[in-house]
């Protein structure tokens, strides 16, 4: 049994209705934020689907020492805010370390950690005393069932409300494989689970100085993710994806998020359990 989560006026993780996480991958700019998160924000409405927006005030963990890794948290956080007042939508970020979630939990309605944090104690149960929604992705080197560990943390200082998010793991050198067996085995732990499918289909490190991605099965994993009974779906959205200044081989433009949520919605209504099934 998945417990739902309350975000703002949203409740995640009921059955078969689903929930969307997107957004640039890192802040490249106000105005684009702005911009992208009305464009999503019409978007959902259109399909009746609860979405928070999501984008990085830092990438720290670029392949490339040159890379771009975004604006920084002071100005990323003020940025978030007025996507939150301006557009008004539930907003999340990414958090590296204790100081920086009690700080983001000012202004995020949902703190995320990294997969490559996953693990880390005093992030989490930093993340968890904010008292605000935490998501965790799972590291690309855990099992599904290592989630529970993670949930622990969090919970043990006083975190209540949280997501897990699945990724993708890691196999071989520059590649990544999606096990759909995740998703129930990590709603176990009662958290309702997500599904990122734009970073499942990255190749870490695929272009030598940065990461690559085959997004042509971004639709296929997004579908297969939700029929496996995905709580939520996460993708990364970019007005022109192939000038991006992170992941541009793996983010969706909003056309193409459009043409997808409609079939998703409808695979997760007809994978709602029947009454009594468990």
């Amino acid at each position: 049994m998945v417990d739902t989560v309350t975000v703002k006026n949203m409740e995640l993780g009921k059955p078969g209705e689903l929930f969307l996480i997107a957004g640039p991958c890192v802040i490249e700019s106000e105005d684009m934020s702005l911009s992208v998160a009305k464009i999503l924000a019409e978007t959902a409405e259109k399909h009746g689907i609860p979405l928070i927006f999501k984008s990085s005030y830092d990438k720290a963990n670029r392949s490339n020492i040159k890379s771009y890794r975004g604006p920084g948290i002071e100005l990323g956080l003020d940025i978030l805010s007025k996507v939150a007042a301006d557009i008004g939508l539930p907003v999340t970020t990414d958090v590296h370390t204790p100081s920086e979630a009690e700080r983001a939990g000012k202004v995020v309605d949902i703190i995320q950690v990294p997969a490559f944090l996953s693990r880390q104690t005093d992030l989490l149960a930093a993340a968890g005393k904010t008292g605000k929604t935490v998501n965790v992705k799972k590291g690309q080197f855990l099992a599904p069932r290592d989630m529970k560990n993670v949930v622990e943390k969090i919970r043990s200082a006083g975190g209540k409300q949280i997501l897990l998010t699945e990724r993708g793991t890691s196999l071989g050198y520059n590649n990544l494989v999606a096990d759909m067996r995740s998703i129930p085995l990590m709603q176990e732990t009662g958290c309702p689970v997500v599904f990122d499918a734009t970073h499942s289909v990255q190749l870490p490190g695929g272009r030598g100085s940065a990461s690559g991605g085959e997004k042509q099965f971004v639709k296929t994993l997004a579908c297969a993710a939700v029929a496996a009974g995905a709580n939520g779906i996460f993708f990364e959205v970019h007005p022109d994806p192939q000038n991006a200044k992170c992941d541009p081989d793996t983010q969706l433009s909003p056309g193409e998020l459009d043409a997808l949520l409609g079939k998703l919605i409808a695979i997760s209504k007809a994978a709602m359990p029947i009454s009594g099934e468990k």
